[in-house]
């Protein structure tokens, strides 16, 4: 049944009681269970009862009435609360439905997700359509509503009044952020300010991200409403976020696997109560999940000492808790959603097998039926459409300044000392040519990269932070090939050496989504990603990089839609040129 403001009517409510009396049978009854209890902080034996997809009983009892149950003997295991994923980006190459398939199927039964993809490329109406029909999987699905586009748009009109207010009061959408503007609202950006303050009228929380702040900083931004931040790269930041009564959520992801040492320096600075920190994998690229989900920060947290039930809050009572959702998930009690995880031992926290929303998601070690394919057509959802063309003598590099890689996603300006009018660069060096175009044709932006890669001939991305096309390479004619090879197969990636398509990853959602199960995305990534680094790419994270040109929470230029963007100054350098 879908999440409704009310999850079960009167009617299933009714039902419910009948099965505690023994006036109607439980589908399935967990039988001398050793499982978790937060509110005692304890290991508990009981039987639990479940009524289709919700606990019904947790108790020394057995039903008397057992027409038609399942009664599963757990004497051999222990059961925790499904597994919550507090920050999921589910668009890194994934989609939202491959990627709660896969989580499930390591224990992580419930995503609070950003919603930016929808937001900026569904209309109002077909985007929150789309996520109530995501939420009748047996995962739990919710949503952040952001307050900007985290980019510099040609348009603001995606962030209007009503697309917002919309996004804000729906009701599977239970927090605001994260707030990567939080510059522009201390300098007195009224209008974020206004959804900030309505989010909090809502009784929502709001997620920072707010990288190496001042106590200064993070006691302003308190002020405003926010809440929780997962943004502490240190022992001390986490600390200072939690003296001032933030929420803290510890990040291992892709680009930031900080946990171990973060876990660490927490400990060494005397942090021995856990009770307002959470986990994340914030958003991490397909290759990164080979080890688990949340099942996997949980391990590295037993393994850094933190006690057993602390290590398992973290991902799943503790959560609930901060979202005012405790009455629904993150425990083994009544009236909560019937998501649990079987273990096999209290340190290993990868389960056996995962019940959610009542369904066996896995039983014994095998995947079961439950995430069948996904209609997204039906929500305008289509491999990316190019109905224009793209010459070499489209693309001119003459300008004075280039854009050097500090790392995966920080970007600064330089001074561009080679000769750029022949059509081919040497291999000697690690610049290239670098195209940002309009995916509607309209516009774009040339200019020199330095530190991406010295041996890539031609690339071409339509994954991006906005669904724009990058090309990089050293060769201009390898790049229109490689565009071209992009526009052939409805989006995605494709790289070029001699005229020849030598590797690919179609993303035909949109043109930044993989249609395909999550362990055939994990390949695919693994294998491009691999050819990237051959041919030079040395940073941590290629898909990041893609992703984070025309970032501007970051510093210090960025790509934009509007052209090359000074973040500290907020002025455009080189705008975009109309094609």
């Amino acid at each position: 049944m879908t999440e409704r403001i009310y999850r079960w009517t009167k009617k299933r409510l009714r039902q419910q009681l009948e099965v505690v009396r023994g006036e109607q049978a439980p589908s399935l009854v967990l039988k001398n269970a050793t499982y978790l209890n937060h509110a005692r902080k304890k290991w508990l034996q009981a039987n639990i009862w479940i009524a289709q997809d919700r606990i019904v009983y947790v108790g020394d009892d057995l039903p008397n009435t057992l027409d038609g149950t399942e009664i599963v003997d757990c004497s051999d295991q222990y059961i925790v609360p499904g597994y919550i994923e507090h920050h999921a980006h589910p668009f890194q190459l994934y989609n939202p439905h491959s990627f709660a398939k896969y989580a499930a199927s390591r224990g992580t039964t419930t995503l609070i997700n950003d919603n930016m993809m929808f937001f900026l490329n569904l209309e109002k109406k077909k985007a929150l359509s789309l996520i109530e029909a995501l939420d009748e999987l047996p995962t739990s699905m919710y949503w952040w509503c952001r307050y900007d586009a985290q980019t510099e748009l040609k348009s603001e009109e995606a962030f209007s009044n009503s697309k917002m207010k919309a996004w804000l009061e729906h009701h599977l959408v239970i927090q605001g952020g994260e707030l990567t503007s939080w510059p522009k609202v201390l300098t007195g950006d009224d209008a974020t300010l206004h959804w900030m303050q309505e989010t909090t009228r809502l009784r929502k929380p709001i997620e920072g991200h707010l990288p190496g702040a001042s106590e200064k900083t993070l006691s302003q931004m308190a002020l405003l409403g926010v809440t929780c931040d997962h943004e502490a790269m240190t022992g001390e930041e986490v600390v200072r976020r939690l003296n001032l009564g933030y929420t803290t959520s510890l990040r291992h992801s892709s680009i930031r696997p900080d946990l171990p040492k973060l876990l660490k320096e927490m400990q060494e600075l005397g942090v021995d109560v856990f009770d307002r920190c959470i986990m994340t994998t914030d958003g991490s690229t397909p290759t990164f999940y080979e080890d688990g989900v949340m099942d996997h920060l949980i391990k590295i947290a037993l393994d850094a000492g933190i006690e057993p039930i602390d290590a398992y809050a973290m991902a799943t009572y503790n959560v609930a808790k901060y979202y005012n959702l405790d009455h629904k998930l993150g425990m083994i009690a009544p009236g909560r959603v019937a998501h649990l995880n079987f273990l096999n031992d209290i340190n290993d926290p990868k389960p056996t097998s995962v019940i959610a929303k009542g369904q066996w998601v896995v039983r014994d070690g095998r995947q079961c039926e439950g995430y069948e394919s996904f209609p997204w057509e039906d929500y305008g959802i289509e491999p990316l459409k190019i109905d224009w063309e793209l010459k070499e003598d489209d693309l001119h590099f003459s300008m004075p300044m280039g854009i050097e890689m500090v790392n995966a996603v920080i970007l600064k300006p330089y001074q561009i000392p080679i000769e750029c009018t022949d059509r081919t660069l040497s291999q000697d060096h690690d610049e290239s040519f670098f195209v940002m175009l309009d995916k509607n044709g309209k516009w774009l932006i040339t200019s020199m990269l330095k530190g991406f890669a010295n041996r890539i001939s031609g690339f071409a991305s339509s994954f991006s932070n906005t669904g724009d096309i990058v090309l990089i390479g050293k060769n201009i004619s390898d790049m229109v090939r490689a565009f071209n090879a992009l526009k052939e197969q409805g989006g995605g990636m494709a790289l070029v050496e001699d005229g020849e398509v030598i590797g690919s990853i179609p993303l035909n959602l949109f043109g930044m989504l993989s249609n395909k199960n999550m362990n055939e995305v994990i390949k695919e990534e693994k294998e491009f990603v691999g050819m990237l680094r051959e041919r030079g790419y040395k940073h941590e994270d290629p898909i990041y990089s893609l992703l984070f040109f025309s970032s501007t929470h970051l510093p210090y230029i960025r790509v934009t839609q509007s052209g090359i963007y000074d973040v500290h100054k907020k002025t455009v350098l080189f705008p975009s040129i109309m094609r």
